[in-house]
């Protein structure tokens, strides 16, 4: 099993897979390089690289102050250091994709080029209650079957979604302990998002003007409640050279197989050729 150790002694997990363009994928807040599982068959001449996060996944957990955006993008660079990339391209979904902003300001010569999911540089209020809603608490089902018939009656945004893509969702999202499941992370990370919630919102376009010059792509879900109309129309106003594609019927956050993602990873993939 890949691991490597951070600067802060913490070992992490991570897969390393293909041979071609490295290509560095950044999860979710709250998952791991499982993610990508749904794209990875689909990216053609990459070198699929996935993390899992300090605190989910495979991962040790931390010091939960230490599960903040600087320190996961610190870890981003460790692992590429570990695997002696000079840079990579960056996918990265929600979570990810600050993370990658915030590598743009700091490591810019460590990327080749950014994909964001879903994600931009002003976050929804409404995502970001929804978030603190259910982040940290242990699940009240008890299957992965009865978490996946939720998710498809209830998740907001989605439709066209086959049975077996939720079930596979919630196997992801939650572990069977055979006496009911368990979730993938720290729970202790809700405590560092609430804490970092309760100073004010940073402004985050300057980690989007940083990525100027980078080939940059972005996937808006149609019914997303994180990344706003009118976030991603001056996303695109900023980076009128961005490949900018709204993916219909999914909310936050698109699996990154439909069509529409397709065409636009393929198109900014051979940018980065």
């Amino acid at each position: 099993m890949p691991r490597f150790t951070t600067a802060d002694g913490l070992s992490l997990h991570y897969t390393d897979e293909g041979d071609g363009l490295p290509l560095l994928c950044l999860a979710g807040l709250t998952r791991d390089g499982r993610d990508f599982e749904f794209v990875a068959p689909h990216l053609e001449g990459v070198r699929l690289i996935r993390l899992d996060y300090r605190g989910r996944g495979q991962s040790d957990w931390g010091d939960p102050s230490t599960y903040q955006i600087p320190v996961e993008g610190r870890d981003a660079i460790d692992l590429l250091d570990h695997l002696g990339l000079d840079s990579a391209a960056v996918l990265g979904t929600s979570r990810g994709g600050l993370i990658a902003m915030v590598l743009a300001s700091t490591a810019k010569h460590r990327l080749r080029g950014v994909a964001l999911n879903d994600i931009g540089p002003e976050i929804a209020p409404e995502g970001l209650e929804v978030i603190k809603d259910y982040l940290g608490r242990p699940p009240v089902l008890k299957t992965h079957a009865e978490v996946a018939r939720a998710r498809a009656q209830m998740l907001t945004g989605f439709a066209n979604v086959p049975d077996p893509r939720w079930l596979r969702e919630a196997q992801i999202l939650f572990n069977d302990t055979g006496d009911g499941l368990e979730l993938t992370y720290d729970p202790r990370l809700r405590e560092a998002v609430l804490d970092s919630g309760a100073q004010p919102a940073p402004d985050l376009w300057p980690l989007f003007d940083a990525m100027s010059g980078l080939p940059l792509a972005c996937l808006r879900g149609a019914n997303s409640d994180l990344l706003s109309p009118e976030t991603f129309a001056e996303m695109k106003r900023r980076r009128p050279d961005m490949i900018a594609v709204e993916v219909p019927d999914r909310g936050h956050i698109p699996f990154l197989d439909e069509p529409q993602s397709l065409r636009a990873l393929r198109r900014w993939l051979d940018m980065l050729r």
